[in-house]
């Protein structure tokens, strides 16, 4: 897939030490932000231009996408707003902490430099959103130019224009819608770390594959027998960087696997697969028809699986922790496929995405009913290792909480303990 070179830029260096789904997730905690702004600025545009024809989207439209092939970001705006026949770009930053010494604008989005000075750029506001404080400000380059010192930020390892706490929280003004559009956000980012947990948990359960002699030129040949070696297979090709051979007809056969008799962790495993067999591939006319209607139908059998409390449920033997969590990784794999489908393909059969997790069916529900798991299971965490609770995000930062009680009560076999049986037995090799 060609990637625009005029729209993307850093694309090697920013994924790291990141997968391409670690990537992702991160580049989807502001893209929830900035879906749940877009409807609030629409407003407080139209307040500092009243009478006049006001209209504010997301750059790219109903092809906005938050992540890019190969990582990489974007140079468009955060938001365009168009006031009758003019055009204005905003950028949009949040602060989620009050003890900030300095609010930082990156250089290139404040300032050109013209031989030795640096000229801000016209046509071009920040509007920034002080979540703790329930502020916010809209601001000029040239005021940020005039305010901000240039100077290193260790977090981004790079220069900005850093302006002083005391002149910048000056600025900001209250308002009091901010409050249940920042607690949307926070739900929408709580659903987002939840789902991303199985990623870590498959990975505890998978390592022992990991860990054995891999025949790679096998693996990547042969198209495995059943659901579970296909989801394993694909598991260990995407940690090893790997692509099958044949690809594209891979996809065409795992597709056969969707029907009405899937569970919420057989779609995980199908989604996942189909989203690590996507990216790799240029799709057919005749394989995005396919994938586009199997799409129609995953999202179908989720929905059907939602249940009044806010959780998911298909199976009698999985608890409903483990449920909600395969169908809220379903979903948010199952949105960026839609995405990027309407992005790199013009596809019109599906509807673009307007805010992350719309598929959930009441976020909510879904967000208490997470909530209350959370912090039981700090409280769980913090009795057993005799530690005051603000404590326990110290056992986590130690890898307590991934490795040990990552699925928060939910019985799981740790790592170490598999049995470390043949590579190609477990995959279904004959």
């Amino acid at each position: 897939m060609k990637l625009d070179g005029k729209t993307i830029y850093a694309q090697s260096s920013d994924i790291k030490s990141r997968t391409y789904l670690e990537y992702r997730k991160d580049m989807k905690k502001k893209a929830i932000a900035e879906l749940e702004v877009l409807e609030w600025l629409d407003s407080r545009v139209k307040e500092l231009r009243p009478r006049k024809r006001v209209k504010v989207y997301k750059s790219g439209g109903d092809k906005f996408l938050w992540f890019l092939r190969k990582g990489g970001v974007s140079r468009e705006p955060d938001f365009i707003a168009e006031i009758n026949e003019e055009k204005i770009e905003f950028e949009f930053q949040y602060a989620e902490k009050v003890d900030l010494d300095f609010y930082d604008f990156k250089v290139s989005k404040v300032a050109k430099k013209k031989g030795d000075k640096r000229e801000p750029i016209k046509d071009k506001f920040f509007v920034y959103i002080h979540k703790p404080l329930l502020k916010y400000a809209i601001l000029k380059p040239e005021w940020i130019l005039k305010n901000g010192e240039y100077g290193m930020v260790p977090a981004w390892r790079s220069y900005a224009f850093r302006v002083p706490k005391a002149k910048f929280e000056k600025m900001l003004k209250p308002d009091p819608t901010l409050k249940n559009l920042c607690y949307r956000i926070d739900a929408k980012n709580l659903i987002l770390n939840f789902q991303h947990g199985l990623i870590d948990l498959n990975k505890e359960k998978l390592s022992y594959l990991l860990q054995s002699v891999i025949d790679e030129s096998k693996i990547v040949k042969i198209i495995p027998k059943d659901l579970d070696s296909f989801f394993k297979v694909c598991f260990i090709l995407d940690n090893l960087d790997k692509i099958p051979q044949n690809a594209n007809l891979w996809l065409v056969y795992l597709l056969s696997y969707i029907n009405n008799n899937l569970s919420l962790k057989d779609i995980s495993k199908i989604v996942y697969c189909i989203d690590f067999l996507y990216s790799k591939i240029e799709l057919k006319l005749n394989e995005l028809t396919q994938l586009i209607s199997k799409i129609k139908d995953l999202i179908g059998m989720i929905n059907g699986f939602y249940q009044n409390d806010g959780s998911y449920k298909s199976s009698l033997t999985s608890s409903p922790l483990d449920e909600t969590r395969y169908a809220l990784f379903s979903i948010n794999l199952l949105e960026d496929l839609i995405q990027d489908a309407i992005f790199y393909y013009s596809i019109t059969e599906l509807k673009p995405i307007k805010k992350i997790y719309e598929s959930v069916e009441d976020v909510e529900k879904t967000y208490k009913l997470l909530k209350g798991d959370v912090e039981m299971f700090k409280e769980n965490i913090c009795l057993s290792y005799h530690l005051p609770q603000h404590k326990s995000h110290s056992l986590f930062s130690k890898g307590v909480g991934s490795s040990l009680f990552y699925r928060m009560g939910c019985d799981f076999v740790p790592y170490g303990t598999q049995s470390n049986s043949s590579l190609y037995l477990d995959f279904g090799y004959t």
